[in-house]
């Protein structure tokens, strides 16, 4: 049997653990998908460790992971490689385990991030604000670089080229993307700290929170007459891109870190 998983803090609830293992049932493949929460990342070497010994004794193999919040940077050193779309974004959320022993990071957000939002963006969209700086902030400004939007990032504490939140402009940008996980289900009565007031219909508002269907920060955009989506579309899409990283569909343009 082949195993996979996901690591994270907190892991209450998993897309990808219902994804996978109704997947791998309705398909007839001897695999399972488990929770692994991690407590701290410096616990994730000997957590690996001990997963495929234990396997490895019942004649099974673990083959992926998934990486979630907040270990999508701080898994990096942790790797042996990484193909050149995670080392350029500087962010993993998908792991190849190979027979020799070897780590393989990618990210797949980017790629499930660029095709749930092209279909909703307009040539006017030029401009996009994106809140958060952590992996899924960092693929997401990948993407939109990638679809010729140009791109900045709001912190409670600004680095060299980010912005704060006590004094955005709205109507500066036309994207507002939330990478945070303020507002994600059970603590679903939160949202990041934004002038909501200076919203208009002229803007669109993406979530990459998948649960609840409309976050508190997507309902005040509606309310306020913007475009809205939430981040099921990217979930779908990374989750089938890292299938076929497993599957041996994509296994190229690794880089070695070293």
């Amino acid at each position: 049997m082949k195993h996979f998983g996901i690591i994270g803090k907190p892991l209450v609830q998993s897309f990808s653990a219902n994804y996978f293992n109704q997947k791998f049932r309705a398909e007839h493949i001897d695999a399972e998908y488990s929770l692994y929460p991690l407590a701290n990342i410096e616990a994730f070497t000997a957590l690996i460790a001990d997963a495929r010994k234990r396997f490895a004794d019942d004649g099974g193999l673990f083959a992926g992971m998934n990486v979630t919040i907040p270990y999508k940077t701080a898994i990096i050193p942790y790797l042996t490689t990484l193909d050149e779309t995670a080392a350029t974004i500087g962010a993993v959320n998908v792991i190849q385990f190979m027979p020799d022993g070897r780590t393989c990071g990618y990210n797949t957000d980017a790629p499930g991030f660029i095709d749930a939002i092209r279909p909703h963006l307009k040539k006017t969209d030029r401009h996009a604000l994106i809140l958060g700086t952590g992996g899924a902030a960092k693929a997401c400004r990948y993407g939109l670089n990638k679809l010729g939007i140009s791109t900045i990032m709001a912190s409670r504490t600004p680095q060299e080229g980010q912005v704060s939140y006590d004094h955005l402009r709205l109507g500066d940008y036309q994207v507002i993307v939330n990478c945070t996980p303020l507002g994600m289900f059970p603590e679903t009565a939160f949202c990041p700290p934004i002038p909501y007031e200076q919203l208009t219909a002229e803007q669109f508002l993406f979530d990459c929170i998948y649960n609840p269907e409309e976050t508190l920060f997507l309902r005040h955009g509606r309310e306020k007459g913007c475009r809205t989506q939430n981040g099921i579309e990217m979930l779908l899409g990374q989750a089938r891109a890292a299938e076929r990283i497993w599957s041996g569909v994509e296994i190229k343009g690794k880089k070695n870190k070293e």
